[in-house]
């Protein structure tokens, strides 16, 4: 496959996000930008598109910010291990739609952001980088602030949450959860797996799984995104062993968040870690939704409704 935007090339020429008043879009940026289907703001009146890095953790981030001229609020979008902010168009378009501004950044190692791709040796890398992409966003973003987190996004928040505790105000007046990691589907068997091959390789080839109900996404996915890792991280698996623990022993807070969870999933142990949710937090919003699969923000349109109908009960 030919490359439809040159990845390097936008990195080499990137600059530090502007918050305040954001810098126009580069020609290599507009073709990155217009084959995820992010060119929002020549579709939508009034939007502003602000593109740029942020540098937290050792990392450059890649980030973007969506501003209407009035919003009602701010939605940052968290995305899950694999994925990118380039795959999260229906849901970044649907709170564009809902008035909101919305702000998402790669995560290390992924997308246009730096690092080994797919790999990090520490989950405290992640809360890290979200807690300063919160901080440059203070005072530039409208609130109230919600998120929207899918997968290992959503078990960042949870831990950064958690990380605060009681003690100091959450930030936002929503949390929705979508298909949220504690743990992987078949954990026992992926962690035998990983302590196995752990002394003589540093990944494995991937295997793309059905996560989705959408056979354009999942043929988009393994075929036609060039920003995909091909291979799964041991070094990232161990970091996942690492953190797991100290969550699961981490003292209940007094955050209700909303859980969106399909009953196919056969990325997350879900079973399992809906129960540590419901013993984390107080009173979660759980909402199951009877055959989706695990990739919730690219699930078949028939199922993006029914998200979408979650989603607005808090945000609209």
């Amino acid at each position: 496959m030919a490359n439809p935007f040159d990845r390097d090339h936008i990195v080499q020429e990137w600059q530090p996000l502007n918050w305040e008043a954001f810098d126009p879009l580069s020609e290599s940026t507009r073709r990155y930008v217009a084959y995820y289907g992010l060119n929002f703001a020549e579709q939508l009146p009034d939007l502003e598109h602000g593109f740029g890095y942020f540098e937290a953790a050792g990392h450059q981030l890649s980030v973007h910010a969506w501003r209407p001229r009035a919003p009602r609020g701010t939605v940052l979008v968290c995305h899950g291990y694999f994925d990118h902010v380039g795959l999260y168009r229906h849901i970044i378009g649907h709170l564009l739609e809902l008035g909101y501004a919305v702000l998402a950044y790669d995560l290390p190692g992924h997308g246009l952001s730096s690092g080994p791709q797919a790999v990090i040796d520490d989950f405290r890398t992640y809360r890290d980088v979200l807690e300063q992409c919160l901080a440059l966003a203070d005072n530039h973003f409208p609130r109230p602030w919600n998120v929207i987190a899918q997968s290992t996004g959503g078990a960042i928040v949870m831990d950064y949450l958690i990380s605060r505790g009681d003690g100091d105000a959450n930030p936002f007046e929503h949390v929705i959860l979508l298909a949220p990691l504690v743990r992987p589907f078949k954990w026992s068997s992926a962690r035998w797996l990983h302590t196995f091959i752990r002394p003589f390789a540093r990944s494995i080839k991937r295997v793309f799984t059905i996560n989705s109900n959408d056979p354009d996404f999942l043929d988009f996915l393994e075929n036609q995104d060039p920003l995909q890792a091909k291979r799964v991280s041991a070094v990232w698996v161990s970091a996942l062993k690492k953190w797991l623990p100290g969550f699961e022993k981490a003292s209940r807070i007094k955050v209700s968040p909303v859980v969106i969870q399909g009953d196919m999933d056969e990325t997350v142990d879900w079973r399992h870690n809906l129960k540590v949710i419901q013993e984390k937090f107080q009173d979660p919003q759980i909402h199951m939704l009877p055959g989706a699969r695990h990739q919730l923000a690219n699930e078949h349109e028939d199922f993006r409704g029914k998200i979408f109908a979650i989603i607005d009960q808090y945000l609209d």
